[in-house]
């Protein structure tokens, strides 16, 4: 039985990505270019994704951004995203001001995604000989959403996941509120965040701009804000600025914060992954513990694979033979050497250390100097040494009282 894996929580702030959104010309662009003025914060990298402003709003008093040159292809989009990845992660090792990324806007990445499901589907019907009628729109399956939404995941993982500090764009407007069977209720509206229906959720700060009020934050993920959800009401502020939410909101301290810890999960394997895995040499008993667990988990265990030498069986019973194989090859364990440090004392002829060592050696036929150096088949073949030697050495009424003691 393993233990559970566990740590304690470090408490530490970590880097935030921001959602800021609202209608049409409320500022949203403006205040991520206002925020890379700040002394506060190093290098600014600023992605334009449909909206345009990059170029114009560089000439905002302060404004010390540089714009991603991208060619607006999805790949080479999040391609660059890495990229400014790695430039952020060797500033914060450098002890430098945290750089920040600039995504304007996710709406436009949300549409982009849905173009990709709608032209892949369309290549679908054209492939099978099959017109679209005119006027209506082709329907995306189930596969080609999960493609669209796997992508979009990945690309947010990374975001979340950021060196650095994250400001995302979004527009976001009233729409007609809709009844359960998705048609329009009369006189009632809901506010909607155009772009994926995650968006809000992974963010870890959430803006909301007007042309109409004043500035609106609509939710924070901190220890430090204040402000209960369900309880509070969200937060105006009349003289809003991203350096007073990230530094003094969220107290947000370059040098401490860290970026968010996440285990993404991946694509769940199958037998045949799990067991080419427990066949590499380095594979310890330890990882072969965790693998046949996984092999559990998944509800694979029985399932039949190969070892690659022409050889099939259970997946659970591969992973028990090589299990027992390198915990023989490997170290020897806790539990041998208390087994045979109790049957030394047994025997009661060992009482030096040289002399165990020695009788060690000849067991084995070669030099030992310590007994961190048995393997595992080492230390079962002095286990059945001692054994013997201490039955050879036992008059028959010492043994038969030794089991009646050991019985009762």
């Amino acid at each position: 039985m393993m233990a559970p894996r566990t740590r304690k929580p470090s408490g530490v702030v970590p880097w935030p990505l921001v959602l800021v959104e609202g209608g049409e010309k409320a500022g949203k662009s403006w205040c991520a270019a206002e925020l890379s003025a700040s002394e506060k914060v190093g290098r600014t990298y600023w992605i334009d994704w449909g909206e345009g402003a990059a170029d114009e709003y560089g000439a905002i008093p302060g404004a010390r951004y540089e714009v991603i040159d991208h060619d607006g292809t999805w790949p080479d989009i999040v391609g660059q995203v890495e990229e400014v990845r790695q430039v952020a992660a060797a500033e914060a090792a450098a002890g430098r001001p945290p750089v920040v990324l600039v995504i304007d806007s996710a709406t436009a990445e949300w549409d982009q995604l849905k173009d990709i499901a709608d032209q892949k589907a369309r290549r679908r019907l054209a492939q099978k000989g099959k017109a679209l009628p005119s006027g209506e729109e082709v329907k995306i399956s189930i596969d080609l959403w999960n493609d669209v939404g796997a992508r979009h995941r990945r690309l947010m993982t990374s975001l979340m996941t950021f060196p650095g500090i994250v400001i995302v764009t979004a527009r976001g407007k009233d729409v007609a509120a809709l009844d359960a069977s998705g048609q329009p209720i009369q006189g009632r509206k809901d506010y909607k965040v155009e772009g994926h229906k995650n968006l809000a959720y992974d963010a870890s700060a959430w803006v909301r701009l007007s042309r109409d009020s004043a500035p609106m934050v609509v939710g924070l993920r901190s220890v430090h804000s204040g402000v209960r959800p369900g309880v509070d009401r969200p937060v105006t502020a009349p003289n809003f600025t991203l350096e007073w939410l990230i530094f003094e909101v969220l107290k947000c301290v370059p040098g401490k914060a860290a970026p968010r810890r996440m285990a993404t999960g991946g694509p769940e394997r199958s037998a045949q992954e799990i067991a080419d895995e427990a066949l590499k040499p380095g594979t310890d008993p330890g990882r072969l513990r965790e693998l046949a667990h996984e092999g559990d988990a998944l509800g694979v265990a029985e399932d039949s694979v190969s070892d690659r030498q022409g050889n099939e069986g259970a997946l659970r019973d591969l992973i028990a033979y090589l299990g027992t194989v390198r915990a023989r090859q490997g170290p020897a364990e806790e539990i041998q050497h208390r087994r045979m440090h109790a049957l030394w004392r047994e025997a009661g002829d060992f009482e030096d250390r040289l002399d165990r060592l020695t009788y060690t050696s000849e067991i084995l036929g070669r030099q030992i100097t310590t007994s961190s150096e048995l393997t595992g088949a080492d230390a079962e073949q002095v286990i059945a040494a001692l054994q013997r030697y201490i039955a050879q050495n036992t008059r028959p009424g010492e043994r038969d009282t030794a089991t009646t003691g050991a019985s009762a």
